[in-house]
């Protein structure tokens, strides 16, 4: 049975992905172009949504490898996702993500010329962004998706023919519980407290190994609770309010830990536990929440579900032309970042209804079925 909750979350985080975004271009981090003002209290959302944006998403893309899995064999499974995540990373390489270098080298005075004169001369030289031009940018999350299906499709094809399975009836009974369903966090821990601090977050897949055993186990942890169907439904929604106590609680106490406390011994171990379980609790208080008032059918839904993949590919592109074009424009911080979300959306969607979703041969370069619309 579909679960419409999943697919909305799906079309919230993608949503949020944009906000997010446009938030780095005014918050005080490194990003490819940055507004001429910077604003630090906006750390404080953009560090909120840190904490589950991405974690959920990988746990969402694991549910949905569920269903995906349970009509195909082995083979058509790794075949559909080396089609519906290699191809699109290999065209948004060459053609969606240059535009972002191009115009993130203008910015740093490194490149003077028009667009045809950087792509494909220089584009694609000087080896890997940011020594070189060849980059992924955020499409980073396709290569590391389409690697974990691969290495866990052996995993999934025992599960999904073992429904019996030690580790799938361990988690019926921690689920079934309260705070049970917080021992999956003890791995998430152990990420959070040892490959962390030696492995930071590059998004560069070789060596980034904090980023590909925690998303990893998310990915996994989707597909798992999946197989125990209603005892995780029941749960999360019985028990959302709790699970959103429990999130407010750690978020503020991990505020506490990084901004009101200096030092103590084993600081940063308790700061990344807390951080892990933060995590954790926010993405139970969102599945929650969806599977208690998101679990239904829409017209907007079926449509924003289908667009999300091409929106994902495009949005950054967008955004950062008009970062360019705007960085240095005097507006308040509110009406900028207006313009820039609806900017991005816009333009997003014209490209994406006028030049993708009627096209049947476009339509698989952007991770789309290729059934043209009726």
């Amino acid at each position: 049975m579909r679960r419409y909750d999943i697919d909305a979350l799906r079309v919230i985080l993608f949503g949020l992905l944009i906000l997010y975004h446009v938030g780095m271009f005014f918050v005080p981090w490194d990003f490819h172009i940055k507004n001429s003002v910077t604003y630090r209290w906006l750390e404080f959302p953009m560090l909120f949504l840190n904490q589950w944006r991405l974690p959920l998403l990988f746990v969402i893309s694991g549910m949905g490898t569920f269903f995906n899995i349970s009509r195909r064999n082995g083979w058509g499974f790794t075949k559909e996702r080396f089609v519906r995540l290699f191809i699109p990373l290999v065209v948004g390489m060459l053609f969606v993500v240059p535009p972002q270098v191009y115009f993130e080298r203008l910015d740093a005075g490194q490149f003077t010329g028009n667009y045809f004169e950087f792509w494909p001369s220089m584009a694609f030289t000087g080896g890997a962004y940011p020594e070189g031009n060849l980059s992924w940018h955020h499409l980073w999350f396709l290569p590391y998706l389409l690697i974990f299906s691969h290495l866990l499709t052996p995993v999934f094809l025992y599960l999904r023919d073992h429904p019996q399975a030690w580790v799938i009836r361990k988690t019926k009974k921690l689920v079934a519980g309260k705070f049970g369903i917080f021992m999956l966090a003890i791995p998430l821990i152990l990420w959070e407290t040892q490959l962390r601090p030696r492995f930071p977050s590059t998004h560069a897949l070789v060596g980034d190994w904090y980023n590909i055993f925690n998303y990893s186990t998310l990915f996994f942890y989707g597909f798992l609770l999946m197989t125990i169907k209603d005892v995780l439904w029941e749960n999360v929604t019985k028990n959302r309010r709790l699970y959103l106590i429990t999130g407010i609680i750690t978020f503020a106490l991990l505020m506490f830990l990084w901004y009101g406390v200096k030092w103590f011994p084993g600081k940063g171990d308790v700061s990344n536990s807390v951080q892990a379980i933060n995590g954790w609790a926010w993405i139970l208080v969102m599945t929650g929440y969806a599977a208690a008032h998101l679990n239904k059918p829409s017209r907007i839904l079926s449509y924003a579900n289908e667009a999300v993949y091409p929106f994902y590919i495009l949005h950054q592109t967008v955004m950062i032309v008009l970062c360019y074009y705007l960085k240095d424009v005097e507006m308040c911080f509110f009406t900028k970042f207006s313009v820039m979300v609806i900017g991005t959306f816009g333009i997003s969607w014209l490209i994406y209804e006028f030049g993708i979703r009627r096209y049947a041969w476009i339509r698989p370069l952007f991770g789309m079925k290729r059934n043209e619309k009726k």
